[in-house]
């Protein structure tokens, strides 16, 4: 049944490896569970019910994108959006956290719409073929960033924004050494080689309390109750100006955030279309529209398409069963929730960094001859690790394509999408 719906043969993969693929998926993602509560409960919102929200949403969204899309993709509460949701919306601008889920259950219902018309699709779609394999690649150092980042590898330094950790770190040697086990194991092929590293770091670290044990953990092994945030939203603030700043904002990142990641991870993995298009794209934008607006109902911030889907795509993922895989882990992880949430960043640290290189590969199909073509994806490629964003390395890179273009008199490379979508960038801008 599983060969047959998810067509394993004709895709070259197996059940196996696409079980492999998704586990992998979600140890690289499973740092969510232990995040999203730590940065939500700033708000006021309850820690507790907002793990089993941020479970619960990551469970129904990645089953869309099983059985709908039927592409190895995970979905969760994005980070960044919860950021944006926490320290912006909240504590920033002085509202409620209910006002912020207000904005969150209509930017989901707006998606739903927009990916019904087509019209998501649509942008993904016109975007150039350059800046699709650069996405990638920007991706990859992105993600490769955020791990060195999460093991104390690399880390903040108000002269030169960024430097080296310190190596004596127990956090810093562990993420090392997992690289070096992990490639070792890549070098001799061996099968799930990014999960056992995840394993053997993770076991590692349990005497320099690098891994904190269960038991020590502040999550119970039953699901908490989501009563505290269940359905909580201020209808009466709907029609305000402020609401709609703030869903501006969290319509623009999500769009983009989740384009990049289908469209990068997509060119990692070889299955665009020969036009270069994301294969069934409006039924996995559909995933992130019906995951979003029910985690708002459930009491979490934005669900978007994760990037470290790379990381099963890295093991041999290639279909919806992979994300069906994850799934089912985050469904455990509900059961377990000290078990799964004690994988430190130090052990996931090195297959994001790994994965970060896998990403690059797409770069040697970029036309670097052309200049209209590599510049926008060489700021595809930088900004998204030096702006800390998917979506403004999309921006920087789309809107110097089409200036360029314009400028050298090659208007016919652009499409009257790309145009509009330009313009909607300036705008963005200057608001």
């Amino acid at each position: 049944m599983l060969e047959r719906f998810f067509k394993l043969k004709q895709n070259k993969t197996t059940v196996r490896a696409e079980i492999i693929a998704g586990i992998t998926t979600f140890m690289t993602m499973a740092y969510i569970l232990a995040v999203n509560p730590d940065i939500l409960g700033t708000t006021g919102m309850n820690k507790a019910a907002v793990f089993t929200a941020t479970a619960l949403s990551a469970v129904v969204a990645t089953l869309v994108m099983a059985f709908v899309a039927r592409l190895p993709f995970a979905l969760a509460p994005g980070m960044g959006l919860n950021a944006f949701f926490a320290f912006t919306v909240v504590k920033s601008m002085g509202y409620s956290w209910e006002f912020a889920l207000t904005a969150v259950l209509l930017e989901g219902i707006i998606f739903i719409l927009l990916t019904a018309f087509n019209i998501r699709e649509l942008i993904v779609n016109c975007i150039p073929i350059n800046i699709k394999h650069a996405v990638s690649g920007g991706i990859g150092l992105f993600i490769a960033f955020i791990g060195l980042q999460n093991a104390g590898v690399i880390v903040d330094d108000p002269a030169t924004l960024v430097e080296l950790g310190n190596m004596k770190d127990p956090s810093v040697i562990i993420a090392i050494s997992g690289v070096l086990i992990t490639g070792v194991l890549l070098v001799l092929k061996v099968k799930g080689a990014l999960l056992i590293g995840i394993l053997a770091a993770t076991i590692a670290g349990i005497p320099f309390d690098v891994t904190v044990l269960p038991e020590n953990h502040q999550y119970i092994d039953l699901p908490p109750s989501l009563e505290p945030i269940f359905f909580k939203f201020e209808f009466d603030k709907i029609l305000s100006w402020d609401m709609a700043i703030v869903l501006f904002t969290f319509l623009f990142v999500d769009m983009f955030d989740t384009v990049g990641t289908l469209v990068g991870v997509s060119s990692k993995a070889g299955i665009l279309t020969k036009e270069g298009k994301v294969p069934r794209v409006k039924q996995a934008l559909f995933a992130d529209a019906v995951g979003t607006t029910v985690g708002s109902m459930l009491g979490t911030s934005t669900v978007t398409t994760y990037v470290e889907s790379a990381a099963g795509v890295a093991e041999g993922g290639k279909t919806g069963l992979t994300a069906l895989s994850t799934s089912v882990m985050f469904i455990l992880a509900l059961l377990f929730a000290p078990v799964f949430i004690m994988i430190p960043s130090a052990a996931t640290a090195p297959a994001l960094i790994l994965v970060g290189l896998f990403m690059l590969s797409p770069i040697q199909k970029v036309d670097f001859n052309d200049f209209t073509e590599a510049i926008p994806a060489f700021f595809t490629i930088i900004f998204m690790p030096l702006s800390y964003s998917i979506a403004d390395g999309i921006v920087f890179g789309m809107l110097s394509y089409v200036i360029l273009k314009v400028l050298t008199g090659k208007f016919k490379d652009v499409s009257i999408t790309m145009f509009i979508i330009a313009i909607l960038f300036i705008i963005k801008f200057i608001i």
